[in-house]
């Protein structure tokens, strides 16, 4: 399903993998993100997504003008998830609300790792 929005001139579909990418991005820029990751269902293995592919780490949901976001990270050791997760919430919800117009209804957050650097 793509997100659509109605104007004086006709209608915008925005597909929801572009709002992935948007969403994938904003995410990138935050401190104390590693990557985005995708959890295997069945060994339950988490493997660190490459920038090419960050947007299979963001699950977008659209319905009454409404976006619903959820990402799935890993994090570095040392930093404070809460704080993290805070930071990628407001990025990602400011940068689709500038961007599309439309409103934001949530933004989850899945931390799927913490990757420790030597």
């Amino acid at each position: 399903m793509s997100a659509r929005i109605e104007n004086e001139l006709g209608y915008i579909h925005i597909d929801n993998a572009v709002l992935a990418s948007i969403a994938g991005i904003s995410a990138m820029e935050c401190y104390g993100l590693v990557g985005m990751s995708t959890k295997s269902a069945a060994s339950g293995l988490v493997e660190l997504l490459k920038r090419e592919n960050m947007s299979k780490g963001v699950k977008v949901n659209t319905s009454n003008n409404e976006i619903s976001v959820d990402l799935f990270i890993v994090v570095e050791f040392g930093t404070r998830i809460s704080v993290v997760a805070k930071n990628i919430i407001e990025k990602v919800k400011y940068n689709l609300e500038n961007l599309t117009g439309m409103k934001v209804r949530n933004v989850n957050i899945s931390v799927q790792g913490v990757r420790v650097e030597k």
